[in-house]
């Protein structure tokens, strides 16, 4: 459950300490209004702009979408989906229409790629993925739930234009922010020994094809 939203009228204003954040944070099953106000989401899109930046060539753009301009960006999915799908049906349609509306507030982060010499096209859309990840944990920070989606919309050209982004741009995914409704189930937590191993040097060359071992 995350923690009461946090009143960023003043400096002394306590946060969530960074290590609880980052390791409660979770994907809730509905978010509701309030969301996030304007100083929350200037917090937000600040840690965003901290993430790992090779060259610093600064290549998120972050396109904020609130109130009716959610009616207006369901309008674009929907269209996108009949173009992809002519033979889609209205119910379906009216559901990709009213995807927008499941937050308060959407965050579209893109990576504005460009050719780079010594940054090549993943970095930067890694480095979005970076910025993405820091708006959802500063979200839960402040007391917000967020969760993060992607599917046909963020790779549909026509979707893009309507965006005013070119064909190039990544769209690393949709951020839907607000009040949680219906928290995260409760999972299990990973033991980070599920997916680590302690290199120490090259494996004899009969080994090589078997390490390291991470089980399935």
């Amino acid at each position: 459950m995350n923690a009461a939203r946090r009143d960023l009228s003043t400096k002394d204003t306590p946060t969530m300490e960074a290590l609880e954040a980052l390791t409660t944070r979770a994907s809730p099953l509905a978010l509701g209004e309030p969301g996030p106000d304007g100083a929350a989401i200037e917090v937000m899109l600040g840690a965003a702009a901290r993430a790992p930046d090779h060259g610093r060539l600064h290549p998120w753009r972050f396109i904020v979408i609130t109130g009716n301009a959610r009616h207006a960006l369901g309008d674009v999915f929907a269209a996108g989906l009949h173009r992809r799908e002519p033979d889609a049906s209205p119910a379906i349609l009216d559901k990709e229409r009213a995807k927008p509306l499941r937050a308060p507030l959407v965050v579209i982060v893109v990576a504005r790629v460009r050719d780079h010499r010594n940054v090549p096209a993943i970095e930067q859309v890694v480095s979005a993925g970076a910025a993405a990840q820091n708006i959802l944990v500063a979200a839960h920070a402040l007391g917000y739930g967020g969760f993060w989606r992607t599917g046909a919309a963020a790779y549909d050209s026509g979707i893009k234009e309507a965006l005013g982004l070119r064909v190039q741009d990544a769209i690393v995914g949709f951020l839907y922010l607000g009040t949680v409704a219906v928290p995260a189930p409760s999972l299990p937590r990973s033991a980070p020994a599920e997916f680590v191993v302690y290199w120490t040097g090259p494996a004899p060359v009969a080994q090589a094809t078997t390490a390291p071992n991470f089980s399935e």
